[in-house]
């Protein structure tokens, strides 16, 4: 494994406080598995079902029921954990946590404290070109969810839906190596895209799928290079956990938000409590929602029902010769192979699809070229229409037969520019387009000299304008482009107008 000291810790320093403080973030992500079926029960998982209708005898805990394992499930968890780099133990064991709330039938969650499916492992994240950060995975266990309680449908009443009740979750758990409020969000982007690939989890934050529980302190200048190198948390302050945060953006103000409710306090002498608290985005503010749990408070214990899980590394050496090749090493090898620059390859890897529709265009052609049309043209016009690249009405293929046009020189990419729009009207060859309209560029070397002259012969004063200054030449070429409905080729007519005007 990469060591985190190879990208120093860049800590947020808080502004407008009396003192200086640093901020110390560490979060548990909870990814929804991708799977048709629960965790220890065959019911559906599908999200907008009516309510409690994918429930099953096991989820709502009838008596007698007992749970049984969903075997993809694991591989999904295992697969995962190979993507974070991280150790699979080949023996785990699922406990019992025990807390009483109505959307939890059985009075307790089946998780993993103590012998977790998947050990440690690490995650680069990519801050900014050249600057990147290794946050370390302290381990990730696979649990039930609860089901979701619901206030809002009449003020005197709560109703209960069980339908996400026993669906499989990863909890992936880092350690406290994340240093600011932006680098938590590019923590959890990175983690998605990582899922994504994968094909491990959606990644869905609006329904739930994706969400994070982030545990905020705040510290000396100082404390946290001496808890790093002691793993003493003495040196840390009291940490407060923000639950279910499922933005990006809210990720963010909360972080914000929290640190300087903490430093207010500690400033004007008191002491931070330890709880769980809740973020307001319309109000901008944390707000306590209990007490913080210690484990020996959920009364843990080894779940009777399942017996511990042994795995053998056979299995896991054959999920891992399927893995996908992961975001980092497509990137590296976009920008080697298609000589892409680093923001370029960020920008066709963020998702797998897109990425893929990249390689589809440049195959066989120029990557830089490819590049510029698939980031500039199609994903500009994709996010103006809001459409993922999956719903592109202009194929890659097409795409691709667009840019031979421009390379062989029967286009100019003036004309590219009207005949994309026609394939994303209408659709259509793009060969095709360009003959049976006649957008076909003007390269005929007569042609071309006869236009030149022609704009030449009409304006002598502009022609000693550009004698004296060979920055005026570019006038005469805008002038022909514009006689010839700018089908001329661009350099060849540039190249005319400096030969006759002595350039």
């Amino acid at each position: 494994m990469l060591d985190l000291a190879f990208t120093p810790p860049a800590p947020k320093v808080i502004a407008g406080a009396r003192e200086d403080w640093e901020l110390v973030i560490g979060m548990e992500v909870h990814a929804q598995v991708a799977s048709a079926a629960k965790l220890f029960s065959g019911a559906a998982t599908r999200f907008g079902a009516e309510p409690n209708s994918n429930v099953s005898f096991v989820d709502a805990a009838m008596p007698g029921m007992l749970p049984v394992l969903n075997e993809y499930c694991i591989e999904q968890a295992v697969r995962t954990g190979l993507g974070l780099r991280a150790t699979i133990n080949l023996t785990s064991a699922f406990d019992r946590k025990n807390y009483f709330y109505p959307d939890l039938p059985q009075g307790y969650q089946i998780s993993q404290l103590y012998h977790p499916l998947v050990g440690e492992g690490e995650v680069r994240v990519d801050l900014a070109p050249g600057v990147a950060r290794m946050v370390r995975i302290e381990r990730i266990h696979v649990e039930q969810d609860a089901g979701k309680s619901i206030h809002d449908m009449d003020p005197a009443l709560s109703f209960v839906d069980l339908n996400r009740t026993g669906v499989a979750l990863m909890e992936i758990v880092s350690r406290p190596d994340i240093r600011g409020p932006e680098e938590a969000a590019a923590y959890v982007t990175k983690l998605r895209q990582i899922l994504r690939y994968l094909g491990t989890c959606d990644g869905n934050m609006q329904n739930g799928n994706l969400r994070a529980d982030v545990n905020v302190s705040i510290c000396r200048p100082g404390a946290y290079e001496r808890f790093r190198e002691t793993g003493d948390h003495g040196h840390l302050g009291t940490r407060c956990e923000i639950k279910n945060m499922n933005s990006m953006r809210f990720i963010q103000a909360a972080i914000e938000y929290e640190a300087r409710r903490q430093i207010a306090i500690v400033e004007d002498g008191g002491k931070v409590v330890q709880e769980t608290r809740l973020y307001d985005p319309t109000k901008g503010e944390t707000r306590s929602m209990r007490s913080k749990e210690e484990a020996h408070d959920y009364r843990y214990f080894p779940c009777p029902d399942l017996l511990p899980l042994e795995i053998e590394q056979a299995w896991v050496d054959d999920i891992a010769a399927t893995l996908p090749e992961l975001p980092d090493a497509k990137k590296a090898r976009f920008v080697e192979g298609y000589g892409v620059t680093e923001y370029d390859a960020d920008v066709l890897t963020a998702e797998r699809e897109a990425a893929d529709f990249f390689e589809a265009v440049a195959a066989g052609r120029d990557g830089k070229a490819a590049a510029n049309w698939v980031i500039n043209e199609l994903f500009g016009r994709l996010n103006k229409e809001a459409l993922a690249i999956t719903d592109s009405p202009v194929s890659a293929g097409q795409l691709g037969g667009l840019i031979d046009l421009i390379a062989s020189g029967e286009i100019s990419g003036k004309i590219a520019k009207d005949v994309f729009e026609i394939l994303w009207s209408e659709g259509g060859d793009p060969a095709r387009i360009v003959e049976d309209r006649g957008m076909r560029q003007v390269t005929d070397t007569g042609a071309l000299e006869a236009a030149v002259d022609a704009v030449i012969a009409a304006n002598p004063a502009q022609v000693e304008k550009a004698r004296a200054n060979p920055k005026l030449a570019g006038w005469f070429v805008g002038q022909v482009m514009k006689a010839t409905g700018g089908k001329a080729n661009p350099q060849a007519v540039n190249d005319i107008v400096a030969a006759r005007l002595g350039l």
